[in-house]
């Protein structure tokens, strides 16, 4: 993309100036970021870092998941499968300041194996983030292979070009460092909104960006609440600041939470019931998932009780939206053996799936999500699991069985789910190929 406006050029033209990627900072990449692997060969074990092979003390060792090289005592993981090449990529990050710009340089890593040989490495920088005091952020970044099914699939040969501020919803952009460079510079402003050099998790163009300009982070940062920091910008999910009275009553109390999505679910009743959310007591419970699962019956209850027709006429008119939205996804299902997952197609589903398995997936009026694609996971023709899977990026937020627990078949429903999202992304295409068509 040629850069046009004069922040474009302004970047464009700083990025020159860097310092390339040193030699030094590679070499500490190759000792750092990179796993130590080994293998078993014809009755030897073969170190692939420093190319040293020996034979085991016992048979035994053959089985271990872990071994320690016998000559430079690295410890290393064991390949499962023997093979002649083995090879390795990781992401590490540089920061950098440049003309008053925070930049956040991305560096893609190979490290290519092979037994009774020293590895060889590979080192390219992929993008730059350039982020202002302001946090808005304008990324420099190589082609990628459009062919490819990764989205990563680099050009390497390709120069580092300006694109688009939608490039912020590519994958690319929340791609995140396995670590950042030790030497690390930073601007003042981040400092001062509480930044101290940790990222807990979080890639750092995300945390900078949202310490900039989002004063929910910057507090939740200040505060040491890094477990709700990083939910708050990982997840994708904006409850955060739907429930920050709750949020500061759980600062307050130094109450830690295990399971958010939960906690969201059970404040979203709180707020239906018209609790005092500066109630620690309410919004900090001993036992949240008898809580939740308290006001979930009471809830429930209380909509038969009381609006049973209003209920039967919400159901019909919730349908017709219901089915506007998903309709393109009707018609879906996995299965293997007794194990099946479907799309459910009736909010009459929702209903009867709740009561069965006594969550809120009704209560809390999940098919009005829009950008939510909820399914029914079933044993033997008979729920045991509900399936929010988030669109378009496929990311699966939650599945939870009776009382929002996990069933004896979670990870079966969860690897035959994985096999098939391709299927509710070709949906996805479909849908937007006949929208242009139209």
């Amino acid at each position: 993309m040629i850069p046009k406006t004069i922040i474009e050029k302004q970047i464009v033209s700083l990025s020159v100036t860097l310092s390339p990627v040193s030699q030094k900072m590679q070499i500490w990449a190759e000792k750092n970021i990179f796993i130590k692997w080994g293998v078993l060969s014809r009755g030897k074990f073969h170190c692939l870092d420093c190319a040293h092979s020996w034979k085991p003390d016992a048979q035994k060792a053959s089985c271990q998941k872990y071994i320690t090289c016998t000559a430079c005592r690295g410890k290393l993981k064991m390949h499962q499968y023997n093979q002649v090449h083995f090879k390795e990529i990781e992401y590490w990050a540089v920061l950098d300041v440049c003309g008053g710009f925070q930049v956040v340089r991305i560096i893609c890593s190979h490290k290519d194996m092979k037994k009774n040989f020293l590895p060889t490495y590979f080192h390219k920088e992929v993008m730059q983030h350039w982020i202002n005091g302001k946090g808005e952020v304008r990324t420099l970044s190589l082609g990628t292979n459009v062919f490819s099914n990764a989205y990563d699939a680099w050009k390497y040969y390709s120069p580092l070009e300006i694109r688009p501020k939608s490039f912020e919803s590519s994958p690319k952009y929340r791609i995140s460092p396995y670590k950042v460079y030790s030497v690390a510079k930073t601007i003042a402003v981040l400092k001062r909104n509480g930044f101290k050099g940790s990222f807990y998790g979080i890639a750092p163009q995300i945390l900078f960006t949202a310490l900039l300009k989002d004063p929910h982070a910057e507090t939740l940062l200040k505060t040491a609440q890094t477990d709700f920091l990083k939910h708050y910008l990982l997840s994708h999910s904006q409850h955060i600041r739907e429930n920050w009275q709750a949020v500061k009553t759980c600062i307050k109390n130094n109450y830690k939470i295990k399971d958010f999505s939960l906690w969201e679910d059970y404040i979203s009743l709180l707020r239906w019931f018209k609790k005092d959310l500066n109630n620690a007591d309410m919004v900090c419970p001993e036992n949240l998932e008898e809580m939740h699962d308290r006001l979930v019956d009471k809830k429930r209850r209380i909509q038969r009780r009381e609006h049973i027709k209003e209920l039967r006429q919400e159901i019909q008119n919730a349908q017709l939206s219901y089915e506007q939205q998903k309709k393109q996804f009707f018609g879906l299902e996995f299965a293997k053996e007794n194990l099946s997952i479907s799309v459910m197609e009736s909010v009459q589903d929702f209903l009867e799936q709740g009561d069965i398995l006594r969550h809120c997936v009704f209560t809390n009026e999940y098919y009005k999500k829009r950008n939510s694609l909820i399914l029914s996971a079933k044993f033997q023709n008979k729920p045991v699991e509900t399936i929010e899977v988030a669109l378009p990026s496929l990311e699966i937020v939650q599945c939870r069985g009776t009382k929002n627990k996990v069933s004896p078949h979670h990870a079966q429903i969860l690897k035959l789910l994985g096999r098939n999202l391709y299927q509710i992304k070709e949906r996805i295409k479909n849908k937007k190929a006949d929208r242009a068509e139209n």
